[in-house]
């Protein structure tokens, strides 16, 4: 069985980058929209935004 890889989309690809950008901000400063969750949550903000990367590069449209 071979996987067809495409490239994500752009709002999948934001969303994505969004989410990893703020979970590494929370290292280094203080976010004041939904820094606590992010902080509190680090590793699963930034497993989720690595979850929708994949998600856009499996399932072609999105």
């Amino acid at each position: 069985m071979r996987f067809r890889l495409t490239p994500p989309g752009a709002p999948i690809f934001f969303v994505s980058l969004i989410l990893a950008v703020a979970a590494v901000a929370t290292l280094y400063t203080h976010v004041p929209l939904a820094g606590h969750y992010v902080g509190t949550h680090r590793f699963w903000v930034m497993a989720a935004a690595y979850a929708a990367l994949l998600a856009g590069v499996l399932f072609e449209g999105l």
